[in-house]
């Protein structure tokens, strides 16, 4: 690809990791705050309806957690640095271990370490940590890995059942929605097992959960999906990046498994209609630029599915636009600490970072580096 000369993204990343590493640890749990500084007010806003809040939360959710573990999981997928397997090994995963929930069957990782008693389980949760298992998996041909992706594969098809013809619901404990951000990334992780294993069961689970997922989540007239239907079939039509990256991910995979051009297609519509829909003009110190919106982590899961789109096609123009928006960020947003807010174009003024904010950036950083290879 051309374009301006940048800083080696790797480098970025592992810097950002430093930080993380440094201003969120907890060291008697062995894990990490949900925001630096710590906001004693601190109230999260992506449980279930009515899930309760821990009223003393010492440490970070799950989601931002994993966030984490992606980033290093990436970086040891694209620089075979043993230093980041051993952090994994040594630290970041005996820490996931905490929320490992193995009392309720089957087991999986729920929403708050188990040392303050249950709380509930997400089946997306566990899709992106199934992910990162896969990763681990191919980068390292340790089976452990790929038995634990296996494990949680469990746990999240148990989340299926054929009211609404099917789908994988959002929470265990609340089963009232079906939502994209739990079927998308699910028809990508059965797709991932079906190239690892082979065992067709998996296709055809990834192309069930696939048609599902696109035949009531897809708004046809820009190809970009909703967020989630529920069980009464009122569809909340809300759009975030990350729902449309999976669903791109996954045609790709699906393509690449099967050769139907279908898929292909539908992964080119979803990237172009995301793009129009999602970027927009935002105010910088230069000028107005186009700019992904304020939703650091759901643009890096989108920009999984637009760099395995671009392996295939080509097509630079989202990919591009993806780091350009990260460099810009780099250079223009981080406040004192080197720590980002959720804009892009400018500093954040809450002065709360949130980790889940700045772990993505790892993993965004990091997948830059293979950019290139097509």
């Amino acid at each position: 690809m051309s374009g301006t000369v940048h800083q080696q993204p790797a480098v970025v990343a592992d810097s950002i990791l430093d930080r993380i590493l440094e201003l969120y640890a907890v060291p008697q749990h062995g894990l990490l705050t949900e925001t630096y500084p710590v906001n004693p007010n601190h109230q999260v806003d992506y449980l279930a309806d009515g899930a309760a809040q821990k009223q003393k939360q010492e440490v970070s959710f799950l989601w931002p957690y994993s966030g984490v573990i992606s980033g290093v999981v990436s970086l040891y997928k694209e620089t075979k640095d043993s230093t980041y397997l051993s952090l994994l090994e040594g630290r970041l995963l005996p820490g996931l271990d905490k929320y490992f929930d193995a009392s309720r069957q089957p087991a999986a990782y729920q929403s708050y370490p188990v040392f303050a008693g249950h709380s509930d389980r997400f089946y997306d949760d566990n899709v992106w940590l199934a992910l990162d298992f896969c990763s681990l998996y191919e980068s390292t041909d340790n089976t452990t890995y790929l038995d634990k992706a296996l494990l949680l594969y469990e746990f999240i098809y148990s989340g299926w059942d054929d009211k609404l013809g099917g789908g994988i619901y959002w929470c265990e404990q609340k089963k009232e929605s079906k939502n994209t951000c739990s079927n998308a990334p699910g028809a990508v992780l059965c797709a991932r097992l079906f190239t690892i294993t082979g065992d067709s069961v998996y296709l055809h689970r990834a192309i069930d959960t696939y048609q599902w997922t696109k035949q009531h989540l897809l708004d046809p007239s820009d190809h970009v999906y909703w967020d989630n239907i529920s069980l009464t079939d009122d569809i909340s039509k809300h759009k975030y990046t990350y729902n449309s990256g999976q669903m791109i991910e996954a045609g790709v995979l699906l393509y690449r498994a099967t050769r139907d051009t279908t898929f292909l297609r539908d992964a080119q519509q979803t990237a172009e209609g995301s793009f129009k829909h999602f970027a927009s003009n935002r105010p910088t110190t230069d000028g107005e630029q186009l700019f992904y919106p304020s939703s650091p982590w759901f643009n890096t899961i989108l920009f999984r599915g637009l760099k395995a789109l671009y392996a295939e096609d080509g097509n630079e123009a989202y990919v591009s636009l993806m780091r350009d928006n990260a460099y810009y960020a780099l250079n223009h947003s981080r406040d004192e600490n080197g720590l980002f807010g959720n804009s892009w174009n400018k500093p954040s003024d809450n002065r709360f970072k949130w980790l889940l904010d700045n772990a993505c950036m790892i993993e965004l950083f990091s997948e830059f580096s293979s950019l290139n290879q097509k």
